[in-house]
């Protein structure tokens, strides 16, 4: 596919210097682009590549220094912002399977909108509910009394537990399974431990994406939620009874105790670990390969373990990385206070 630079720039406002004619078949890191390739420059980390990349077409900012006359250049404020635009438009992938095939298990009962397209081997059980142009794929399982809404895309192998509920437009990654039994036991009094039946239901809100291999349990009882626009990364654990609010995301290998609220806009890096019966304000950021273990009641940055405000926390590593040389100080200081001693008895 030859896409022309004109209409690429005209999606988002860009003007082009060079070639207005230049086409471009596909978009690649400044890195890795070949001849015909489109690709971008807005991090200066990357303009170390500039002089070397074999792009042809390339989006930059309107201050960079178009010093290469070989390349079409397209100008914009927001050089990322226009990639995303243009890989929408032209690259996102358009799932080719449509209708309901011929392998697929639909309970009687349950009520499937219009234009929905079920893969091979897709089980909808009793009494389920199937939005309008839901694309549900290969393998997938939706046990009794799910609901699912408008314009959402599960991909193949997903799990989706009796009882939970998903907005409109919610895309699942493979291997994610919505609705698990919450992690509950108890020891009785010889040291056993029973399980605590799981009688709740995970809801699930508009515009959320999870990946692949997300484990998000059911309430023990209740329901865990996932609030609109929330976007989680692989491979993250959500447990039972927690509360995730709006716009909040969180990365890889990051996992949540049962009965955490999280509020609203906030940002979990990745391999967090966040203690049960929490609660963690709207607006919290908190840094990689951290652990929170008590509840934070203020907006902003977080970092450490346990999770401390983000500038104390850089404060206490520093202190940490100089213990060597504190260490070193410190007998140096031992040993000229005994040298102090000894001349001072040697006076008396």
């Amino acid at each position: 596919m030859e896409i022309k630079v004109k209409e690429a720039a005209e999606l988002f406002g860009g003007e082009i210097f060079g070639n207005d004619n230049a086409t471009f078949s596909s978009v690649a890191r400044i890195d890795e682009a070949h001849a015909g390739d489109l690709t971008f420059l807005y991090l200066p980390h990357y303009e170390k590549y500039f002089d070397s990349t074999k792009a042809s077409v390339i989006i930059v900012k309107p201050d960079f220094k178009r010093s290469r006359e070989d390349l079409t250049y397209i100008v914009t404020e927001k050089p990322n912002e226009a990639v995303q635009e243009i890989v929408i438009k032209y690259f996102a992938p358009k799932i080719k399977f449509k209708g309901i095939d011929s392998t697929a298990q639909i309970d009687p009962s349950a009520k499937i909108g219009e234009n929905v397209t079920l893969g091979k081997n897709v089980v909808v059980s009793e009494n389920c509910e199937i939005g309008d142009n839901t694309i549900i794929l290969h393998n997938t399982v939706l046990m009794e009394n799910v609901k699912i809404g408008k314009d959402c895309l599960i991909y193949p192998n997903v799990t989706i537990r009796e009882e939970c509920i998903l907005g409109d437009r919610v895309i699942i990654h493979p291997g994610t399974v919505i609705g698990s039994d919450g992690f509950g036991f108890t020891p009785d009094e010889e040291g056993i431990y029973r399980k605590v039946p799981q009688i709740g239901r995970v809801e699930i809100g508009n515009d959320v994406e999870l990946g692949s291999n997300v484990s998000v349990d059911r309430a023990a009882i209740g329901a865990t939620r996932i609030g609109d626009g929330v976007k989680i990364d692989n491979l993250v654990q959500v447990g039972h009874n927690v509360q995730i609010g709006e716009h909040t995301v969180m990365s890889g290998q990051s996992g949540v105790s049962g009965s955490t609220k999280i509020g609203k806009h906030s940002i979990i890096a990745g391999q967090v670990g966040i203690a049960g019966h929490l609660e963690l304000t709207d607006g919290v950021i908190i840094g990689a390969q951290s652990g929170v273990s008590k509840s934070l009641t203020k907006p902003g940055k977080y970092f450490g373990y346990p999770a401390k405000e983000w500038g104390q926390s850089l404060r206490l590593e520093s202190h940490i990385r100089s213990l060597p040389e504190y260490s070193k100080k410190i007998k140096e200081l031992e040993k000229r206070i005994l040298e102090l001693e000894e001349k001072l008895n040697k006076v008396k």
